[in-house]
């Protein structure tokens, strides 16, 4: 049952952290993406995914590409200064994504309305077709009181 008052709301402070599955080089099993902060506010990757991640053989699980798409929308919001969690995701899957090939990610906000932020996010091949497309909305974390 959620509580009655606001005296005891638990605050959630959205941290980034070195061990970050997706970015953190600190993760033993994680992906170690280095994301940019292209001149368009976006923020871009590079990313050969390796036979770890398969989900059939040969071909990387969706999702983990979720993850991945994910991650570029995050650090967009983020690098607008904003702490934000996702609300809500959305990932169409245009093309299997096979391991060992070379990808760009690229992810960017839309629009921001109060506390909702919306935002999207592509993989692309080496020859400029769309793997996948993401659409995400992110929720602003409250400045916590006192």
């Amino acid at each position: 049952m959620p509580p009655t008052s606001n005296s005891s709301l638990i605050t959630l402070r959205a941290q980034s952290q070195d061990a970050c599955f997706v970015c953190g080089p600190n993760h033993p099993h994680g992906l170690r993406i280095r994301y940019e902060l292209a001149g368009d506010r976006s923020v871009t990757a590079h990313w050969i995914p390796t036979p770890e991640r398969e989900g059939f053989r040969g071909v990387v699980h969706g999702g983990i590409i979720s993850t991945v798409l994910d991650e570029a929308m995050a650090m967009a919001v983020a690098a607008t200064e904003c702490k934000a969690l996702t609300g809500e995701l959305k990932v169409r899957f245009r093309h299997h994504v096979e391991t060992g090939e070379e990808l760009r990610i690229r992810g960017w906000v839309v629009k921001r309305t109060k506390r909702l932020i919306e935002t999207e996010a592509t993989l692309t091949a080496a020859d400029g077709s769309e793997r996948a497309h993401a659409w995400a909305v992110f929720l602003a974390l409250l400045k916590p009181r006192g």
